[in-house]
């Protein structure tokens, strides 16, 4: 996350200092170490999986993507590798092609007609930290189309978290950019394009990573009635001046005129936000309407799209008077693109693609790079739609839905290369409610989550695709964690995860020195308790290191039904705090290590087992030293997606009453851009269909799986667009092929007064195919559809249930404080009090800094005779040797306390594994506090492990 001071797992750095930049050396000198090559191209062949090999999960994406290693080039490919900070270890697939010598080239092969492309790539730093520019060949067919500018401007970042510029400090990451340019003209399937190196003078090296191809072709006309930014307020389209106070004016103007503000084809530069409320802002689309730029002097101002802030909600800074009185309302984002020029991590400054709060908006088909985030919404605020967007090379998120943000939704949104969470919901003081990441990508998280929700009431994360997290953090993340997420703003209510699936994720920590699972629970802040969180049918693919994994606090109500893992680096469930899970047809295999589950909490993680389990459990779990990963374990070629359990037949028909094209496969004679006809059937009126515009007759037909008794369809629009009139028939077919008119052409109004929803009754009959046909609409000259429902059927009874008997706990044997719940007089960033009952040394408890006394208590549960205490530290040698005093206090009740070891310094080396043992006369005790006063080591009370035994 960014916007804030707490790091992921982030704390004073315990790790060698100068590695990094032995790194980054080794990296920016990659053209004295790679392997000479001959005049014969490598041919292409398979890499690891790509996100977008997984059919019917995440984004609906405009452009068909290649990887550079599966490509014909005479580069030397470079990976696979997952440690971070190799250059290999960012690339999606964590292989990619590097090329350093003039001449040489990645070439890929057309599969679809295209007209521009996108290139992921990589150069390196420059000795003062400022990045180099460059540039490649683009070739068609051989022959020079253009050279690509290229820079490393944006990225190479260096040190502790929130990170610089020096490359003299450790920890060098975010070594990827990407670039997009147009070919100037459309060329088929089948056409060779080549990005060859031209001259190393400006780079020694070039890694290419990807490239994206589409056809994006012209740009979207100017709606009737607009207000223009240059014909009418004098905005500058070359870029040669700022344009900002003439954006303004025209948003403005459009609010009180009630009319939409249009951006035409143009590089826009605005030195600092403009405020939107009340007001529609489109472009001619994210290739051909671009806003950019920063203040020259004052830094914290840049380009950006901004609600009004409200007062005493999550942005806590300087707001200005038209920047006061939020949310806005009503608010309109759609079609360009805001690219950009942040090249730094400053938390506090406001240099967003988008920010504010927007409540009852819709930001649809934005292009959002090189800012710091790509929308931080700060609430409350309600109701907000981000779609059909793509979100890159950002230094922190992607979005983040921040302060009480409530009913909002991230979907069909492609988001890749951010330096912190990809997509994420913070309740931080104020809850977050009934919000919704779906049918969304994120590939390549720099740091942190792709996915997460910290804190939150009723969160659905569903049917998104997740890959590649690089470094402190997973797949996706529920969690009790960061400031403010705790009480009512915890996790809470249902937590729906379902059909997702996680390629590649979870990754070691560097601060925790141990992997972080692709699917991953934390109670940091308090436990998880009262909640159902709910993971369902979804697939956890290669992942790096363990696929679930639970650490940090104790947490109830996790069910985990229908989930396949196939690969895992180390264990398929990785446990480091007691927890209560049910497992249902829960299904491992290619798991590393020989014992499949790591558990170092014992009994305190109960287990309930349904049927249709295997490959994940054991009766004696591995507690140990960490192993090294062993990656490759996982598919190869995309799996079938996973299926609901018991699986129900295809012929089966859906309840009565039921919308039968939900979900279902669905055909369009045309799309415009990102308005893909399975926007359609998924259920969410704010994503839609749009065909190709100024050419009617248009179809959408959906195939029902199997002849239905259909008697009615419904058509939807977005709920917040104006009114029109569409013109179209509704026609049926069996077999796809013959078609009958089923209703005749008609004129059906959309009202945005009546939730924008035509309902078309139908005469009786079986039909299989059902299509419409639009030949006219009076809003916009093209069909449009959100939800296509149609409606028949018969009813069918569900399979009963059955509940699994409880599992039956032992009491507590060995440690009895593993997994106990255990408080603390304070704690620093995110080194909570749990870390000391997660049964790994490596985690640990750190006290407020500088402020002696501090103390950690274990509540055992019951009163048991105890006489030893076992205290450890990381046993790192990075931790140095230090003497810690403190003293041991007993209770019977948590109120009453009395000493039972006198205060006394005990040292810990990590000659001797940085652990003591404190002795005293057997006493029986519930609780057990240690009072710390003193640490020669860090001016802090330090913990990797409180460890109670009986007498």
């Amino acid at each position: 996350m960014a916007a804030h001071t707490t790091p992921h797992h982030q704390r004073t750095v315990r790790f060698r200092a100068g590695l990094a930049a032995l790194a980054a050396a080794a990296l920016a000198t990659t053209s004295l170490t790679v392997v000479a090559l001959t005049s014969t191209a490598t041919p292409a062949r398979a890499a690891g999986l790509s996100p977008f090999d997984i059919a019917g999960r995440g984004a609906t994406v405009p452009f068909v993507e290649q990887e550079a290693e599966r490509a014909v080039h005479t580069g030397t490919r470079i990976g696979p590798d997952r440690h971070y900070g190799t250059l290999p270890s960012e690339a999606s697939g964590r292989e990619a092609v590097t090329l350093d010598a003039v001449g040489e080239y990645v070439e890929f092969t057309l599969t679809a007609p295209a007209d521009a492309v996108t290139f992921r790539y990589s150069l390196p730093d420059n000795a003062a930290g400022t990045g180099r520019d460059a540039s490649i060949d683009l070739r068609a067919n051989g022959a020079l189309v253009k050279a690509v500018p290229v820079t490393s401007r944006y990225g190479w970042y260096y040190g502790g978290y929130p990170f610089n510029n020096n490359p003299g400090d450790t920890n060098p990451h975010h070594f990827y950019d990407e670039t997009r340019t147009l070919f100037g003209s459309t060329y088929p399937a089948g056409t060779k394009i080549r990005l060859q190196v031209s001259s190393t003078a400006q780079s020694p090296t070039f890694t290419i990573d990807l490239a994206d191809f589409e056809l994006v072709g012209g740009q979207i006309a100017k709606p009737a009635g607009a207000l223009d930014v240059v014909t009418d307020f004098g905005a500058d389209p070359t870029g040669a001046t700022d344009s900002t106070a003439r954006f303004q004016a025209a948003v403005d103007a459009g609010r009180a005129q009630g009319r939409t503000v249009w951006i035409p084809a143009g590089t826009f530069t605005l030195w600092d936000h403009v405020v939107v409320d009340g007001v529609t802002l489109r472009g001619a689309g994210p290739w051909y309407s671009v806003l950019g730029g920063r203040h020259p002097t004052d830094r914290k101002r840049a380009a950006g799209i901004y609600g009004k802030y409200v007062a005493g909600g999550g942005y806590g800074g300087e707001i200005r008077p038209h920047e006061a009185g939020g949310p806005s309302r009503n608010v309109t984002l759609r079609d360009f693109a805001i690219i950009g020029d942040i090249r730094e991590r400053v938390d506090e400054d406001q240099v967003n693609a988008l920010g504010g709060a927007m409540s009852n908006s819709v930001v649809d088909n934005l292009w959002l790079q090189h800012t710091k985030v790509g929308a931080w919404m700060d609430g409350p605020m309600d109701n907000l739609t981000i779609r059909n967007s793509r979100i890159l090379d950002q230094t922190a998120d992607g979005v983040n839905f921040h302060w009480g943000v409530t009913n909002s939704t991230v979907t069909n949104t492609f988001v890749r290369n951010t330096g912190d969470d990809g997509l994420a919901m913070w309740a931080q003081n104020v809850p977050n409610v009934n919000n919704a990441f779906t049918f969304n990508t994120v590939g390549v998280t720099i740091l942190a989550n792709n996915l997460v929700t910290y804190g939150g009431r009723d969160i659905r994360i569903t049917d998104n695709v997740t890959a590649d997290s690089v470094t402190n953090g997973g797949g996706i993340h529920v969690a009790n964690r960061y400031p403010g997420v705790n009480g009512p703003t915890a996790v809470a209510g249902t937590i729906t995860v379902a059909r997702n699936t996680l390629i590649r994720n979870g990754n070691s920590d560097y601060n925790w020195r141990f992997g972080v699972g692709a699917l991953w629970f934390s109670a940091l802040n308090e436990p998880i308790q009262g909640a159902s969180i709910n993971v369902t049918d979804t697939d956890i693919l290669d992942s790096s290191y363990a696929a679930l994994h639970w650490i940090e606090g104790q947490t109830s109500g996790i069910n985990l039904t229908n989930v396949r893992i196939d690969g895992a680096g180390t264990f398929a469930l990785q446990v480091q705090a007691a927890s209560q899970v049910s497992f249902t047809n829960v299904r491992a295999s290619g798991i590393a290590q020989a014992n499949p589950m790591y558990n170092c909490v014992g009994s305190a993680f109960q287990i309930t087992q349904g049927a249709g389990n295997s490959g994940w459990y054991s009766a004696s779990p591995y507690c140990g030293p960490w192993p090294e990963p062993q990656w490759g374990n996982g598919p190869s070629t995309p799996p079938s997606p996973t299926s609901p359990t018991p699986s129900p037949s295809s012929t089966t028909p859906p309840p009565s009453g039921g919308n039968l094209a939900l979900g279902r496969p669905v055909t369009a004679s045309s799309t415009t851009q990102t308005y893909a006809a399975a926007n359609a059937v998924d259920g969410n009126a704010g994503t839609y269909w749009e065909s190709a515009n100024n050419t009617f007759p248009q179809t959408l037909t959906v195939d029902l799986g199997a002849a239905r008794a259909v008697d009615r369809v419904v058509l939807k629009l977005p709920p917040t667009w104006e009114s029109r009139t569409q013109t179209l028939s509704v026609l049926g077919s069996t077999d796809g092929s013959t078609w009958t008119t089923v209703k005749a052409s008609a004129g059906y109004a959309f009202d945005p007064a009546a939730g924008n929803t035509v309902s078309i009754p139908l005469p009786a009959g079986d039909r299989r195919y059902v299509r419409l046909s639009v030949t006219g609409n009076t809003g916009w000259p093209a069909g449009q559809a959100a939800e296509f429902e149609v409606y028949g059927g018969t009813t069918t009874t569900p399979p009963p249930t059955t509940t699994p008997p409880p599992s039956t706990t032992p009491p507590p044997s060995g440690n009895l404080a593993a997994g106990r719940p255990v408080t603390e007089t304070s704690h620093a960033d995110v080194y909570g009090a749990a870390n000391a009952v997660d049964g790994n040394a490596g985690t640990y408890w750190e006290s407020a800094n500088n402020a002696f006394p501090q103390s950690l208590s274990v509540d055992l549960g019951a009163t048991y005779p105890v006489s030893r205490i076992v205290l450890k530290l990381p046993p790192s040698s990075a931790w140095q040797t230090r003497t810690q005093t403190l003293s041991v206090l007993g209770s019977t009740d948590g109120s009453t306390w009395t000493t039972v070891k006198a205060s006394a310094g005990y040292t810990f080396d990590p000659a001797t594994g940085n652990t003591a043992t404190v002795t005293f006369p057997a006493t029986s005790r519930r609780h057990l506090r240690l009072t710390f006063t003193g640490n020669t080591g860090w001016p802090a009370g330090q913990l990797g492990e409180f460890e109670v035994y009986a007498s």
